[in-house]
């Protein structure tokens, strides 16, 4: 699509049905990437760290799922220590934060003493789900959050998890890359199923 393509809920439904995902320039422009080759996670061979597996048994972050779509967005948009420039603009906040009232966007959040302190946020679509952006302000808390999303993903079936890019962040989590074309392959196979994202039973 090209960078003038209206952002709108529906806009996105099209685009990562098609294999395409948006991201802001430090002006605000909107450009779509399809990156070859593209990274994901696969589902059910990640495994925690040996160190994060106290911190989960502890419960030192309590788990809640949509309860704060917006904010958590918003957290992910914030400079990081090695960026000065974020990709998440407000017209992709606004976009997003529609397609999540639509039942299509979630956050699963790292909550402790009743404050928001990590989380993460991506598109679900079928049996697919697209990994966007996480943040941790309190150490270990994101990587918790992504714990609890595998839960979910492996609980109801997801066939799919879309990183995008490999980077040192997903790269911890297992990633692996795979060419564009069988990407848009398992894409196409995995958006026949439904999936019900919902907090994990464990």
């Amino acid at each position: 699509m090209e960078a003038s393509t209206p952002l709108t809920a529906e806009t996105l439904v099209y685009a990562y049905a098609s294999g395409m995902f948006p991201m802001a320039e430090e002006t605000g422009e909107i450009f779509w990437y399809s990156p070859d080759p593209r990274a994901i996670i696969p589902i059910q061979s990640y495994k925690p760290a040996k160190s994060l597996k106290p911190i989960i048994n502890q419960k030192r972050f309590e788990i809640r799922v949509d309860t704060c779509f917006e904010q958590v967005m918003r957290n992910c948009a914030l400079p990081r220590p090695t960026e000065d420039e974020t990709w998440i603009s407000e017209e992709l906040i606004a976009a997003y934060t529609e397609l999540h009232r639509m039942g299509l966007a979630h956050s699963v959040e790292a909550w402790q003493e009743d404050k928001l302190v990590g989380g993460l946020y991506g598109v679900s679509l079928g049996a697919v789900f697209f990994g966007e952006s996480m943040f941790s302000f309190v150490s270990n808390s994101s990587k918790v959050a992504f714990h609890y999303l595998i839960q979910i993903l492996r609980e109801q079936n997801y066939q799919l998890l879309d990183s995008q890019f490999m980077n040192d962040n997903v790269l911890r989590y297992g990633a692996i890359n795979i060419p564009r074309s069988a990407y848009i392959k398992r894409l196409a196979k995995a958006l026949k199923s439904t999936c019900d994202f919902q907090k994990p039973t464990i």
